[in-house]
């Protein structure tokens, strides 16, 4: 009986915990409103991207570096392949290789400075000679012409290596520090533009 009645007492004191009153809602929320996942987890700052302009070109990386050095900003020095004004190209077009060399010792015979095109599109052509200016080279022509030489005018496409400089100038692209800067470098440089910031390295990390 004693183990009968100490059950009971177990048993109604159980039941006055499960009938007593519910927490009081989140006064910050709206009824039947659960909360927002977003507003569970701490705020975390997004960081501003970093600026960076690319200015040129410059003849050597040497001359570059200089110019880096002077400014006080980080940079790194890229070399580029660009590609340059063609150069206006005399030529007697490509024949068969046994009539072009025999053409070739002709005009050579005559004092011609004259050369063999050995490879390319223009393979066994004869060139006439290269030149910058495209009058220059009009000339040329007519004057080939006149000695019933068979000529024409053509581009001979050219690449040269470049170095530029890539400056890390202000944390945020938006900034009136860097439209400052791009309107400083805009008065000394052939190009500025706005570049990925990667590998830049401080003043004196550099070679």
């Amino acid at each position: 009986m004693k183990w009968l009645a100490m059950l009971l007492v177990i048993a109604n004191a159980v039941l006055w915990y499960l009938s007593g009153p519910a927490p009081a809602p989140d006064p910050s929320l709206p009824q039947g409103q659960l909360p927002r996942v977003a507003s569970l987890k701490p705020s975390v700052a997004i960081a501003g991207s970093r600026a960076c302009l690319q200015v040129g070109w410059f003849k050597s990386r040497e001359l570059a570096v200089s110019e880096g050095e002077q400014r006080g900003l980080p940079y790194r020095v890229e070399s580029i392949e660009r590609a340059v004004e063609p150069l206006n190209w005399v030529l007697i077009p490509s024949q068969p290789e046994k009539q072009a060399l025999a053409q070739l010792a002709a005009l050579r015979e005559r004092g011609e400075e004259a050369w063999m095109v050995t490879e390319g599109p223009n393979r066994n052509a004869i060139s006439l000679g290269l030149f910058e200016s495209e009058q220059a080279a009009s000339t040329v022509v007519e004057q080939k012409k006149r000695e019933n030489l068979n000529v024409v005018l053509a581009k001979f496409p050219r690449n040269r290596i470049g170095y530029a400089l890539v400056f890390e100038v202000e944390p945020t692209a938006k900034s009136p520090g860097l439209q400052a800067v791009e309107a400083e470098f805009g008065k000394k440089f052939e190009f500025v533009e706005r570049v990925a910031c990667k590998g830049v390295a401080s003043p004196d990390k550099n070679p």
